[in-house]
């Protein structure tokens, strides 16, 4: 079984945002797909064909409290004498997380295996609750001219999209399918 997390933010406020990439993609990558709120994950969450597809309900910066209770619930967190979650467990084949990216130009995607946070709040949640770093990800560049000038980070990512990258993200987010 397969996990593939969506991040973003709930709520028609944060609709259409930078930092809502994640959920952006899983509908794009998804449009068939049938959410269904689990209050036991606090998330979202569909099936489709490998797995889950899951969107966080916890708000970017805990998203890693809806991830662990959606692996834990599966049982695909390798556990310490079936107890504890036995840390730097190499789950990058069991779970992808789909996230936007301050670092990377707008339009540019990479996937990273086994790596710090890069100070994206919602990638350090998931870090701090799953017990390792070693998990797949697919970071979707957010960064345009507007970043450049000096703006805070935290109300680039919040803004949305300007009509340039509105219409581009459909062909910018097909072609990461093939890495999931």
């Amino acid at each position: 079984m397969k996990v593939i997390v969506g991040l973003g933010n709930p709520g028609p406020e944060y609709q259409n945002t930078r930092h809502n990439l994640g959920f952006l993609a899983l509908d794009n990558l998804f449009p068939e797909a049938q959410y269904k709120e689990e209050k036991r994950f606090e998330a979202l969450v569909a099936k489709y064909p490998e797995g889950l597809l899951v969107k966080p309900l916890t708000f970017m910066n805990n998203s890693g409290r809806a991830v662990r209770k959606v692996l834990d619930y599966y049982g695909l967190i390798p556990k310490n004498f079936g107890l504890l979650a036995k840390k730097d467990s190499d789950l990058s084949d069991v779970l992808v997380v789909i996230q936007d990216d301050l670092d990377l130009d707008f339009g540019v995607t990479k996937i990273a295996k086994d790596s710090g946070s890069a100070g994206h709040n919602g990638i350090k949640s998931i870090i701090s609750h799953l017990k390792t770093q070693k998990i797949t990800r697919v970071r979707l560049g957010v960064k345009n001219e507007l970043f450049r000038n000096p703006i805070p980070a935290d109300k680039f990512v919040l803004a949305r999209f300007n009509a340039e990258e509105k219409s581009r993200l459909p062909e910018i987010l097909s072609e990461i399918r093939k890495n999931l």
